[in-house]
């Protein structure tokens, strides 16, 4: 049996080429199962897709899913869009490692640094460089070698890694019962009244824009997601807030920040990016717009992570300080705040 990527110059972005010699002892075998055990990460929802588009052949014809393998068959297979999200070429990328043991490590994520591949970004994430760095990493249940959770690209902060198989199912588990401890840090726009709160409300895709995340109030719609936030301090048009995640859905500090009227501060897909509070002065909006060039992705930052160590037992609690763009943009909501915000009022 042969495996090989026959691909030509042209097709290289756009397809996925593989060829099989079957050999003598092969048992009669559906097409589309056959080809699911021998390409690594291939759903049978994309072997039909091939099969419907004539993209499978047997001795140079194309078959149906529904085909039993024969020996001495030599079949071919055209994937139309290759699965990259799965595949991970090790990349040399530093990584700021904060902890590392035998079985996890912690690592602080810069902004702007995919967590893994995906739709659009397929190299230089941080899951490349983790195949670089550390060989043999558990998957997880989406086959993400190492990944316990993950954050946003422009959401910085702390991520756990698991080194091992045991200690990918123990902090799994910690953070599907809802025990890890997870403290974020935002920037969000207006003075939030209440010194601290509750954000209780379900989170599913948006109806509209299928690229945000939305709350919803039929309780059979999306899943069930609690945020915790607390007031740190005030600059009048904007509030700095800790936010603590009892449950962990996609985008859920923003999207329940957003949904009680303080969405977080330059978050371009959720409002962010526009002046939604203060003065309508020239002078003011050059300020939004510094703010916006000193820290130019959405104010948010997994400051805080704690868990029980899956090997000790040891309860395990992380800090990390604000990056300098988050740093930069809090001094100048400072300045701000006291040279300008009792005269505007």
């Amino acid at each position: 049996m042969n495996n090989n990527n026959d691909t030509t110059d042209l097709e290289d972005e756009l397809y996925e080429h593989y060829r099989f010699d079957i050999p003598k002892g092969q048992l009669l075998l559906r097409i589309d199962k056959y080809l699911m055990n021998m390409i690594p990460n291939a759903t049978r929802n994309k072997i039909q897709n091939a099969a419907t588009a004539g993209d499978i052949y047997v001795n140079d014809l194309p078959v149906k899913s529904n085909y039993k393998v024969k020996p001495l068959d030599v079949v071919r297979i055209m994937l139309t869009h290759p699965p990259f999200e799965n595949r991970v070429d090790p990349e040399d990328i530093p990584l700021d490692i904060v902890y590392e043991d035998d079985a996890l490590l912690l690592v602080n994520k810069p902004p702007d640094f995919v967590v893994h591949p995906g739709h659009g970004n397929y190299t230089g994430t941080l899951v490349n460089a983790l195949a670089f760095h550390f060989k043999d990493l558990p998957l997880n249940s989406s086959e993400r070698p190492g990944l316990v959770h993950r954050i946003d690209k422009d959401t910085s902060g702390l991520l756990v890694i698991a080194k091992t198989e045991a200690a990918m199912t123990h902090l799994a588990k910690q953070f599907e019962a809802k025990t890890s401890e997870r403290e974020y840090v935002a920037l969000v726009w207006g003075n939030v009244i209440a010194e601290e709160g509750t954000i209780e409300g379900n989170i599913a895709r948006h109806v509209k824009d299928r690229m945000q995340m939305s709350v919803f109030a039929d309780p059979e719609i999306g899943k069930h997601a609690v945020t915790h936030y607390k007031v740190l301090e005030r600059f009048g048009y904007v509030t700095l807030v800790s936010c603590i995640l009892e449950t962990g859905r996609t985008h859920q500090i923003r999207v329940h920040m957003k949904h009680i009227g303080h969405p977080i501060f330059n978050d371009e897909r959720y409002g962010g990016h526009l002046i939604l509070k203060g003065t309508t002065f020239t002078k003011y909006k050059q300020f939004i717009d510094n703010c916006f060039k000193a820290l130019p992705r959405q104010a948010l930052h997994a400051k805080t992570l704690g868990f029980v160590h899956p090997t000790t037992g040891e309860m395990m609690r992380f800090d990390t300080e604000l990056p300098q763009d988050f740093q930069d943009c809090i001094e100048k909501w400072r300045g701000y705040s006291k040279s300008h915000l009792t005269e505007e009022e």
